[in-house]
């Protein structure tokens, strides 16, 4: 890894795939919010199952408060921006504190909302500090290879989100080469058959649902 931990790596990956998983997460909630609230209860449950995490909720309003901000259920969005803070915070010379001071805000953007009556308005504070995040780690972290590795880590989890939510083969096929470009430039160990395969099912002019589970399963076992 040359004068980058193995661990500090690891903290890079995963400080970019919870960033992106927050942001791209609080995005798509947006959209189905206000929709979800009018509609029949248990309408959350399909999306429960497209991001394979498990259905404990008990009405719209319930899956709502709790998916937001609940810190004790595991697949909340804050706590997997809790995740993402622990991370950065053990990247501080890595990412300088310009760009940690980023996390620390979309951290406690959640924390600040969780009560109001209108989260989502204020939620989209979160939303800007991560894109502030990420712009300022392009000027202020000064090593390549960490703005390489921390980019891998946000386009692995921005094409496992994307195949799951049914996005268009058109965006797979964008988010994939920004990976590749990324990943092509680090020291990072990765399975290059996996790679290969992954390729092939979002490159598939005729791209078949019935690969995605295969996809989602070369992109878990990419970076070893």
């Amino acid at each position: 890894m040359g004068i980058i931990s193995i661990e500090k790596a690891d903290h890079l990956y995963w400080l970019g795939r919870y960033t992106e998983r927050v942001y791209t997460t609080l995005r798509v909630f947006f959209h189905i919010y206000d929709n979800m609230i009018e509609q029949p209860e248990g309408i959350y449950a399909k999306y429960c199952k497209r991001l394979n995490i498990p259905d404990i909720y008990t009405s719209n309003r319930q899956f709502a408060q709790s998916y937001l901000f609940d810190e004790d259920n595991p697949d909340s969005v804050v706590s997997n921006m809790k995740r993402a803070y622990d991370n950065a915070v053990v990247l501080r010379e890595e990412l300088s504190s310009n760009v940690l001071s980023y996390v620390q805000l979309a951290l406690d953007t959640f924390q600040a909302c969780k009560k109001t009556t209108a989260p989502l308005l204020e939620l989209q504070q979160a939303i800007d500090y991560l894109l502030a995040f990420w712009g300022c780690a392009d000027d202020y972290v000064d090593q390549e290879d960490c703005r390489n590795i921390l980019k891998c880590g946000k386009y692995v989890e921005r094409l496992d989100l994307f195949i799951r939510l049914d996005y268009h083969r058109e965006d797979l096929e964008k988010e994939f080469r920004k990976l590749t470009n990324r990943l092509f430039r680090t020291n990072l160990n990765y399975n290059e058959e996996n790679l290969k395969r992954l390729e092939q099912i979002i490159m598939d002019k005729d791209h078949q649902k019935s690969y995605d589970q295969e996809a989602l399963g070369c992109l878990g076992g990419l970076i070893s």
